[in-house]
């Protein structure tokens, strides 16, 4: 994918529905350890969408060391080119910054019986 294509705003326009439905997939992919997606969990950094509908990710993992990264990005690269659409799916695994609570959405707040203020 072309880091340099330039997406005008009627690009945009067109490619929230793709960006949605892209979100919802991920959203059914879950931490094996924590009972959370991973797009609440804030493990996925970036997500881009070129007008060829071909997807970009950048994702870390909670810990550098989990033993189940691999299946886990087997999974979101399944369930997002399984999204109506998408043409293809990278994925870059990256541990900078590295995770923390604090990207957690208030959604994973709630679930996990934190204070969605905190």
């Amino acid at each position: 994918m072309s880091d340099k294509e330039v997406l005008t705003p009627e690009d945009v326009k067109a490619l929230a529905p793709l960006y949605d439905d892209v979100i919802l997939s991920l959203k059914q992919v879950y931490d094996p350890e924590i009972p959370v997606n991973i797009y609440d969990l804030g493990l996925v950094y970036e997500l881009n969408i070129n007008k060829a509908h071909e997807v970009y990710i950048k994702m870390t993992f909670t810990a550098p060391n989990c033993p189940m990264a691999d299946e886990v990005m087997a999974e979101v690269q399944h369930s997002v080119e399984d999204t109506p659409g998408v043409k293809s799916c990278q994925i870059d695994l990256t541990f900078d910054p590295v995770w923390d609570q604090s990207m957690l959405s208030d959604e994973a707040r709630v679930a996990l019986g934190m204070d969605p203020e905190l």
